[in-house]
């Protein structure tokens, strides 16, 4: 998905956009960038980070960086920060988000005027780049900003860099978050909020869907205002965020426990020990632990000082082997134990059939799985939170595949936990994994877990539905309870 960050101040800012930075590396794979505008420009470095952290890469190159204003990102595939020469100036850019319709825009962009595009990576676009070509269209960097608003089919949030201060665009339907802190010297800018305690920031105020600032040492201008429909991803609670993180003023980590705990009041299997796929499946089994009455334990420890984070290779092959060298069991939570696990969600399922596998191999008597959510059905549309080619990678699609289902036309039955089909698919996931049982958390729950209302989060990889959808699904709702009434 990617991460970014920024930073104005009154004195040297790189220190600052240095770690703020840094605390967005669990959310990127490929890319990392920094970039500084001072007395003598724009300082620019990019670097790869698919094997090394962001700090080990990026340290050297800090005392080249002077200056009081700076982005940093970490992403997923293109290089960032971009450097643009335009109609309004010179600015650098950091985009986070997925632009579902990069191809038509690109071309429909070179029709429209005499330019090229030179970040090319093979026939594919940098997404940033063209993301630039948009805002340059229009007469403004606000309206540019808007421009993008108006014609990106995904999702996208950008921070822009001039020479007077750093603009802030949050996605027009709020799927990312955008948030900017404050301290006596400076203002930042940042998706996650948990760069901020430790840099002494403290959260001056989230920009709401499609919002657009300025933002300077002097303070924060709004220059357009946010709109009124809100679709945010509702797996950053659940998997992506980090846990010292809060959006919308809900902090993940509760979140994660509320969640844990609603597995636990829908369950009444008999077990030893609750543990949680590390890392993000802890919270949620910690809650579910403290509703229960049940020890929580640690069947697996995660060595991460030598192994990186297994979804970063590009090969499957390579991240299963990660992924099984950085746990490591321990076998007295093990043997003989009737364990219970909470997994933030099951998207493959390939390396959480390896681990399952080493636990019975281990001596275990029974190892049951509790996912945070609801079976994965259908591709995100709207950010990159799976390196899946196909829809057919998710667990729950091929297991419908496998039982000769149609999912196209029946994702609604597969999607409700009341439904013959939802439970023939569970059950075939189950078998696949090699699990004693699994049951999986319901939509509903998930949303009271989170906190926000059901209209206010994107729910589309559990349902498949839209927006607008969900919208229709209200409206209806209201005519039958006032029917009823009547």
């Amino acid at each position: 998905m990617g991460g970014f960050f920024g930073v104005v101040g009154k004195g040297d800012c790189v220190a600052d956009l240095f770690y703020g930075t840094d605390y967005h590396s669990h959310l990127g794979t490929s890319r990392g960038g920094m970039v500084v505008v001072g007395e003598n420009g724009f300082k620019r470095n990019i670097h790869d980070i698919a094997d090394t952290p962001f700090r080990t890469k990026f340290e050297p190159d800090l005392y080249k960086h002077v200056g009081k204003m700076g982005l940093g990102v970490i992403s997923d595939n293109e290089d960032q920060p971009m450097l643009i020469g335009s109609q309004h100036g010179r600015y650098a850019i950091v985009t986070v988000g997925r632009v579902d319709n990069l191809q038509e825009l690109a071309e429909d962009v070179l029709r429209g005027q005499a330019i090229h595009y030179s970040e090319m990576k093979g026939n594919e676009y940098n997404q940033t780049e063209v993301i630039a070509s948009l805002i340059n269209q229009p007469d403004s960097l606000v309206n540019g900003l808007r421009n993008v608003h108006e014609k990106v089919k995904g999702s996208c949030s950008a921070l822009l860099l001039t020479d007077h201060g750093i603009y802030a665009s949050r996605d027009r339907l709020g799927r990312t978050p955008v948030i900017i802190g404050r301290k006596e010297d400076a203002y930042a800018v940042t998706l996650e909020t948990c760069a901020f305690p430790n840099l002494g920031y403290d959260i001056e105020r989230e920009l709401g869907p499609g919002e657009i600032v300025r933002i300077t040492a002097e303070g924060v201008e709004q220059l357009s205002p946010p709109g009124d429909k809100m679709q945010m991803c509702a797996f950053l609670w659940i998997y992506y965020g980090f846990p010292a993180s809060s959006y919308e003023g809900i902090n993940v980590e509760e979140s994660r426990y509320r969640c844990g705990a609603a597995l636990a009041r829908a369950d009444d299997t008999k077990v030893d020990i609750v543990a949680g796929v590390p890392d993000s499946g802890v919270g949620h089994a910690i809650g579910y632990a403290a509703e229960a009455g049940i020890p929580y334990g640690r069947p697996f420890v995660k060595y991460t000082p030598t192994w990186p984070r297994s979804f970063m290779p590009q090969e499957q092959r390579v991240r299963d082997l990660v992924a099984r060298m950085k746990l490591i069991p321990i076998m007295d939570q093990i043997k003989d134990k009737r364990l219970l696990f909470c997994e933030d969600s099951i998207v493959r399922g390939t390396q959480l059939k390896d681990v399952i596998k080493r636990l019975f191999d281990s001596g275990a008597r029974e190892v049951h799985m509790r996912p945070a959510c609801p079976p994965l059905v259908c591709s995100c549309k709207f950010l990159n939170f799976s390196r899946s080619r196909s829809e057919l990678d998710l667990a729950g699609r091929r297991a419908i595949e496998e039982l000769g289902g149609d999912a196209a036309n029946n994702i609604a039955e597969y999607s409700n936990p009341t439904c013959t089909k939802y439970a023939e698919m569970v059950e075939k996931i189950r078998e696949r994994l090699g699990l004693t049982s699994l049951q999986y958390q319901k939509l509903d729950d998930m949303v009271a877990a989170i906190g926000l209302p059901r209209e206010k989060l994107c729910t589309f990889c559990w349902n498949g539905e839209s927006l607008h959808e969900q919208r229709e699904r209200a409206i209806s709702g209201s005519k039958r309870e006032l029917e009823a009434i009547s």
